[in-house]
């Protein structure tokens, strides 16, 4: 993910803060976030992902004119042919398995944020069921309109050799 400009605005906070269910005033209450010992409002902890929306390229991002990757009525992301093939999609399945967010300071209102992402390890591992289980990781750096590293987010993805047959 490369993100160029990240607006980070009091009302995207709420809204965020609403979609995960988090009723924490610091996040919506100018007032009772200026008694705290932060003293200001401040973004949930996994809102950095919502810079995603504003990436262009992606790939979850649905696009005007092309099949959704994230369609219901193919969860797994892989294409059916009409002759039963599996739309060149692999063997197997990818999978998001953890997420790490290091924080270096809040986010808060009025930072603009630009991201970038590089690839970190890759392991393997095996899996009696699914095959050969490839991990990789991916580190993003979130950094401020001042250039100051604000967020380390790690995200390591699983995709298994063969699908894991129920």
């Amino acid at each position: 993910m490369a993100v160029e400009r990240f607006p980070v605005e009091e009302s995207h906070i709420l809204m965020f803060a609403r979609s995960i269910g988090d009723p924490n005033p610091i996040y919506s209450d100018p007032e009772h976030a200026a008694g705290t010992e932060i003293g200001h409002i401040i973004a949930p902890p996994t809102f950095a992902q919502a810079s995603a929306q504003f990436d262009p390229d992606y790939f979850l991002r649905p696009k005007i004119g092309e099949p959704w990757f994230g369609s219901g009525a193919e969860p797994t992301g892989i294409q059916k042919e009409s002759s039963g093939g599996d739309g060149g999609g692999g063997g197997g399945g990818g999978l998001h398995a953890e997420q790490h967010f290091e924080y270096h300071r809040h986010l808060k209102p009025g930072d603009v944020l630009s991201a970038t992402t590089r690839p970190g390890e890759t392991w393997e591992k095996q899996s009696k069921r699914a095959g050969t289980l490839t991990f990789s990781e991916s580190i993003t750096e979130y950094r401020d309109q001042d250039g100051e590293l604000v967020i380390t987010a790690r995200g390591i993805g699983v995709r298994t050799e063969k699908p894991v047959e129920s």
